[in-house]
């Protein structure tokens, strides 16, 4: 009887075409194997299960087989093939990074570099995980990796190249190895079923792939499980049992939950989902996963059958907002002492949002009443109610003032001069205080008169100027406040030139007195 193995060894690619998902890698390495241009140093970098390790094998393989094919593919059954097949090859050694990674370890590597391999061919050392090793391995490395014996090749393998020195990178022809796409990643897992007799339906099948991301070891290790659960044929159902997830119906329940906005569903669902024994946050990546489909629909992608009820009740900013949603919450989730409350908070936010307006919406309604209203015009501002004048003031002011009219700027008009827009350009404190020295002398305020020295008040600036002999001046009837109303509202030059005239003239006041 056959021994048992598993199917991540069994299905291990024993030939270039064999490799999954890496074409453009093989075509470099057979070129290089055709036209004898193999470097002294390869490093093959990639994720988890991706075959960086298996390439390095194959390429050792057919180094040293004795009987390479055309086509540059080892033929598996020579002494040195089968001999690095069964791991006991004296040519080809693997070192493990993890746990050989001194500096004693890389000394005795060069010190046995120099021998000849044992049956010819050439010397290969896979060292996995290299960047597991220290700095002062690395360091000790440095020569022997940039000039090795010419029958001295080296392979390393890393799952975190950023952490091997520029200086290692820089003697290597480094080769990134990508994850394995769904297509490739499903025909290689229905070949092995295929082989073992074991009938599995394809959505199963893609099912192991999203589970394994990109990781061919991973999705081999899946299915060699779903194998020893027995039943058959292996169906969807089969796989979220197995493996704890969140079934479809569920997740269409909460679809229903959430556009007949029922609360109590969410209790139902959270309860379902917490005593199943599931992880809750694989059950929270179900979910994130099931509400960016419907997203990829909304921006054009074709709905699967299952997918077809509920995506025209999705808009593309509801799920925007749920996935904002289902993100915040994931990431307090780890924090939650009580998970089952905490899930229940969150379903109850997904039932009810519905209701919730997203920022971009509340944004656009307000340009949209905005754009309703007639805008506010700063210069036409809202007429004041006019109140009715005295006989006596109206008969002595028949003609209307001018549109233009600026108000005065205090009560003794600073000697009836107008303050327009070229006035505020050549505004100057002197200028204020010598107009205002020309003026009538009667206080603003309704103060004492202060007696008028022989200089002016531009003296505060170190300017000495008589004052002029006061001249004849007509006495202003004071209106009724009244009139105040039909004075045309100030402009906001005005406004602030009359602000500095008050200001300057209680700062001069302060300063006479």
């Amino acid at each position: 009887m056959e021994k048992y193995q598993i199917i991540p060894r069994k299905f291990r690619p024993r030939r270039f075409d064999e490799v999954v998902g890496h074409e453009p890698v093989v075509q470099t390495l057979k070129n290089a194997l055709k036209e004898d241009r193999v470097a002294q140093a390869y490093v093959f970098c990639g994720g988890r299960g991706c075959g960086k390790t298996t390439l390095a094998r194959i390429l050792a393989k057919a180094l040293n087989c004795t009987n390479r094919r055309d086509d540059q593919e080892p033929c598996n059954e020579c002494v040195s093939c089968i001999e690095i097949l069964n791991g006991q090859s004296l040519n080809v050694l693997e070192i493990d990074g993890a746990s050989n990674r001194g500096i004693d370890d890389i000394r005795q590597i060069n010190e046995t570099v120099g021998y000849a391999p044992a049956s010819g061919g050439y010397k290969i050392y896979i060292i996995d995980e290299v960047h597991m090793l220290t700095k002062e391995a690395f360091n000790a490395l440095l020569k022997t990796l940039e000039e090795p014996p010419a029958h001295v090749k080296f392979f390393f393998a890393t799952t975190e190249p950023h952490k091997i020195p520029q200086t290692i990178l820089s003697r290597c022809q480094r080769f990134d190895l990508k994850r394995i796409n769904d297509v490739p990643f499903v025909e290689k897992l229905k070949i092995i079923a295929s082989a073992l007799e074991v009938d599995i339906e394809e959505d199963a099948l893609e099912k192991i792939c999203h589970l394994s991301e990109g990781s061919l070891r991973d999705g081999e290790s899946l299915l060699d499980q779903l194998i020893c659960h027995g039943k058959s044929p292996i169906t969807l159902s089969v796989v979220e049992e197995v493996f704890g997830l969140v079934s479809n119906n569920l997740l269409f329940a909460l679809d229903e939950a959430i556009h007949t906005e029922k609360l109590e569903s969410a209790f139902t669902l959270a309860k379902e989902i917490y005593q199943s024994g599931r992880d809750i946050h694989a059950a929270l990546d179900r979910l994130l996963e099931h509400f960016r489909s419907y997203l990829l629909i909304t921006l054009g992608e074709t709905p699967s059958e299952k997918y077809a009820k509920w995506a025209p009740s999705y808009t593309r900013d509801h799920l925007l907002y749920l996935l904002d949603t289902l993100i915040t919450w994931q990431n307090q989730m780890r924090k939650a002492p009580f998970k089952e409350v905490h899930l229940e908070m969150l379903l109850l936010n997904l039932v009810r949002s519905k209701k919730q307006t997203s920022l971009d919406d509340l944004v656009q309604r307000l340009i949209a009443l905005e754009e309703g209203k007639k805008p506010l015009n700063k210069e036409e501002p809202k007429p004041i109610q006019k109140k009715e004048k005295p006989a006596a003031v109206q008969e002595k002011n028949t003609e209307a003032p001018p549109e233009n009219r600026t108000p005065p700027v205090s009560r003794n008009n600073l000697n009836d001069q107008k303050f327009d827009k070229d006035a505020a350009q050549n505004f100057s404190p002197e200028r204020a205080i010598i107009a205002e020295g020309q003026g009538t002398g009667e206080d603003r305020n309704s103060k004492k008169k202060q007696p008028q020295s022989k200089t002016d008040s531009s003296s505060c600036f170190g300017i000495k100027q008589e004052t002029p002999p006061p001249a004849e001046t007509t006495p202003v009837e004071e209106k009724p406040s009244s009139q105040a109303a039909d004075a045309p509202h100030p402009s906001q030059d005005d406004t602030l030139i009359r602000f500095a005239a008050v200001e300057l003239e209680g700062t001069v006041t302060q300063q006479r007195s």
